[in-house]
């Protein structure tokens, strides 16, 4: 198994975990794909933890002498911590200040080399045996 961790990322952990929540448990190429055009602005910070992630595994793997799919990468744990808040102050009339707080975020990824399944032959999907049969009118 191999993760990648991104800190500090300036963005609100709220809007992070929704895409997060979108690609966990989907293969890697799957996810990339997802986030990739993906108009959130989290998409981003994400799709290059997930592909550091990915490349992470590739490179444990060749350290290791095993083979890998990378097409068989699957994210099997992925969250969204919340990070320190940055806190600024906005001048209102006065002379008060309203503050004003900038989140930010911690995201990991852990991605793990899982067999794709095999796809059903067609008569397994479709319920098997033969063609069923049209009403005669004997019955």
């Amino acid at each position: 198994m191999a993760h990648a961790i991104a800190k500090y990322v300036r963005v609100s952990p709220r809007k992070a975990r929704l895409l997060i929540e979108a690609i966990r448990g989907q293969y890697v190429p799957e996810a990339i794909a997802f986030l990739r055009f993906s108009p959130q602005r989290a998409a981003r910070p994400i799709l290059k933890v997930v592909q550091s992630a990915a490349a992470n595994a590739v490179f444990l793997a060749e350290r290791d002498g095993t083979p890998i799919d990378e097409d068989s990468l699957k994210i099997v744990h992925a969250v969204v911590d919340e990070g320190p808040r940055l806190k600024r102050y906005r001048p209102r009339a006065m002379g008060r200040a309203y503050p004003i707080i900038k989140p930010t975020c911690h995201i990991r990824v852990d991605v793990d080399e899982v067999p794709r399944p095999e796809p059903a032959g067609r008569r397994a999907r479709h319920g098997g045996g033969a063609a069923p049969q049209a009403p005669t009118s004997e019955s």
